[in-house]
C-alpha cells in the first residue's frame, strides 16, 4: 500500500476507518475533487481514479512524482533541511521554474514548513515558516510506490466541478472540501480561489448529481448550519474529532465533523 506524499492541515489520516468501509467492490473508479493529500485514494488503492484540486501546483507535484519518483527523491533529499534554506527555496518565484523544479519545491517546502500548511499571501506567495519538529522525508521505495499508484489516476486541476463533471455510473465520490462556515474561523486558506460559502449551492447541486449518474458519494464536512443543511436529504451522522491545525496543545479540542453520504451508514462509523 503507498502512503500519502504530503503533510496536509485538515487530513482525514486519522479518519480512515471510518471512511474507507464506504467504498465497495461493486465501485468501478474512485473520484476525488479536493484532493489535497489524497490519504483515502492511498488508502484503498483503487484500480482506476480521479483526483482533482483546484491547486495547480499540488496537482503539478502528482504528475511529477508520477512520471520521475526517483529522480525527484534525490533532489529533495540534497537540499540541506535549514532555515536559510527554507526561506530561499519558499521566496523563488515559480513563474521561472521547470514543472519539475516547482514540484521539488512545493514537496520540499511542505514537510518542512509548520504543521503541512498551505497559505499563500494576496500575491499568491507561500508564506508559512519553517516548522520546529522536522519529520522524516518518503522514502525513495514510498515515492516508488506512490508513483505506481498513481500511474491509474487521471489528474485534473481547476474547479471541483472540472473533476465531477467526469463522474460515470458506478463511480465512488469522495469530497472534503475546506470546511467554508460563517458562524466560526476554521483554518481553510488553501491558497487563491478555495471552497467558500457562496460554493455551497452548487455544491449541493452536484451531489444530486453524482446520484442522478448512478453513481455514489460521501463528504466530509465540520459541524455547522452549512454541514446540516447539506445533511438534510442524506444519510449522515455526527462524531467527535480532535482539532490540530492551532499546532499548540492548550489550542487542540474537541469538535464535531458529519459524514453525509447517499449510502445507508453503519451505526459503528458514528464511533
Amino acid at each position: 500500500m503507498a502512503k500519502p506524499l504530503l503533510r496536509w492541515a485538515g487530513s482525514k489520516r486519522k479518519q480512515l476507518a471510518r471512511l474507507s468501509p464506504f467504498w465497495k467492490p461493486r465501485h468501478l473508479r474512485y473520484v476525488e475533487p479536493f484532493a489535497g493529500s489524497a490519504c483515502l485514494f492511498f488508502e484503498i488503492s483503487p484500480f482506476e481514479a480521479i483526483l482533482g484540486d483546484n491547486n495547480a501546483q499540488l496537482i503539478e507535484l502528482y504528475r511529477v512524482v508520477k512520471k520521475n519518483p526517483e529522480r525527484l527523491h534525490r533532489r529533495l533529499c540534497a537540499i540541506p533541511r535549514t532555515e536559510d534554506a527554507y526561506r530561499r527555496w519558499r521566496s523563488l518565484d515559480t513563474a521561472c521554474l521547470d514543472r519539475e523544479t516547482r514540484a521539488l519545491r512545493l514537496l520540499f517546502l511542505n514537510r518542512n514548513c509548520f504543521n503541512g500548511i498551505y497559505r499563500t499571501n494576496a500575491a499568491g506567495h507561500f508564506n508559512v515558516p519553517m516548522g520546529t519538529k522536522l519529520g522524516n522525508y518518503p522514502s525513495r521505495d514510498e515515492l516508488i510506490q506512490a508513483s505506481r499508484l498513481l500511474q491509474r489516476a487521471r489528474l485534473v486541476s481547476g474547479d471541483f466541478a472540472n473533476t465531477l463533471k467526469l463522474v460515470r455510473e458506478g463511480d465512488f465520490v469522495y469530497l472534503d472540501p475546506p470546511y467554508a462556515v460563517l458562524s466560526r474561523r476554521i483554518f481553510r486558506e488553501y491558497g487563491a480561489k478555495a471552497f467558500d460559502t457562496s460554493d455551497i449551492p452548487r455544491f449541493n447541486q452536484k451531489l444530486e448529481e453524482i446520484v442522478d449518474k448512478g453513481a455514489d458519494f460521501i463528504v466530509s464536512y465540520a459541524d455547522s448550519k452549512e454541514a446540516r443543511d447539506l445533511a438534510k436529504s442524506w444519510y449522515r451522522t455526527k462524531f467527535p474529532v480532535r482539532r490540530h491545525v492551532a499546532g499548540f496543545a492548550g489550542d487542540r479540542r474537541q469538535a464535531y465533523e458529519w459524514i453525509i453520504s447517499n449510502l445507508p451508514i453503519d451505526s459503528s462509523v458514528s464511533i
